[in-house]
């Protein structure tokens, strides 16, 4: 093809860092910027010894890094330069900030490789980051409420009048994401802060032993401070069962713990059994 002009020059050129010639010796190790580079042939390179263009093939031969002269060279011999011309189809590693978006393939990440599962939490994708290419990890953008925990009771539990009482043993059928509740308490995991939705189902039962209930309240706690209550009262009658379910959005930190209490007073002050075993419930979610 012909070119109005100089014709466009394409290759890899190198110029290699300066051989001091040792007497006797033939076989020298061509290296740019102290790294060994290796020619793709004795074709590819322009070489001045004493000032001469030597011919190649003939006055050296190349094996990797290695040139090699047809003879040995002598004590005042220079090599003035060794230059390497590349490939003809390599551009060599393109200078930083050279290569714009319209030299990019659109189809560059394909996706030759089909996850056959959901990615792993490690797994990392690009995201633009106001106009800067970064990598997040999965699990940071991917989409479900975890953590999450459910936990049912798994047996009666005897409060005392007028006594407001942790609930333990939900411990029934439990879900756990994280491996954070232990069926009392749930702790936020680390790097998992954020809006939460934790609700209960709690039913107070004084049928065991055969009193009749006056109140009874259920509270959600965080951090060891009441973050909603609600209540049942009797208003005549008899009454030995009461329900309560309390939800709460909650904007939660690491660490930060939430556990659920009831307090029950019934008609002749005794203790009074909250929750039958399928009947009550405990549970969370982080809200995605």
């Amino acid at each position: 093809m012909s070119y109005i002009g100089r014709e466009p020059q394409i290759g890899n050129f190198q110029v290699c860092d300066a051989i001091s010639v040792v007497n006797g010796q033939a076989a020298y190790t061509m290296q740019v910027g102290g790294a060994n580079v290796s020619p793709e042939t004795a074709n590819h390179m322009i070489v001045s010894l004493n000032g001469i263009i030597q011919a190649p093939g003939t006055s050296y031969t190349v094996a990797g890094s290695t040139i090699t002269f047809a003879s040995n060279l002598a004590t005042g011999d220079v090599i003035n330069f060794i230059h390497i011309l590349g490939s003809v189809l390599d551009l060599g590693v393109p200078s930083d900030d050279t290569v714009g978006a319209a030299q990019i393939k659109d189809d560059l990440i394909s996706g030759t490789t089909a996850l056959a599962t959901a990615p792993a939490d490690t797994d990392e994708f690009l995201v633009s980051d106001a106009g800067t290419l970064k990598r997040i990890d999965y699990s940071l953008i991917k989409g479900g409420n975890t953590p999450y925990f459910y936990g049912r009771k798994a047996s009666d539990q005897t409060t005392t009048r007028g006594t407001n009482t942790k609930l333990t043993g939900f411990t029934t059928a439990e879900l756990d994401s994280d491996t954070a509740f232990d069926g009392t308490t749930f702790t936020v995991p680390s790097g998992a802060g954020g809006k939460y939705l934790i609700g209960a189902t709690v039913e107070a039962d004084a049928s065991a032993i055969g009193n009749d209930l006056e109140q009874f309240f259920t509270a959600i706690f965080k951090e060891g401070t009441a973050v909603i209550t609600v209540g049942t009262q009797n208003t005549g009658g008899d009454m030995i069962r009461m329900t309560n379910s309390p939800s709460v959005i909650l904007d939660l930190s690491a660490t930060d713990t939430v556990e659920l209490y009831g307090e029950t007073s019934d008609a002749n002050g005794s203790g009074t059994a909250i929750t039958a075993t399928t009947n009550s419930t405990f549970w969370g979610f982080k809200i995605g």
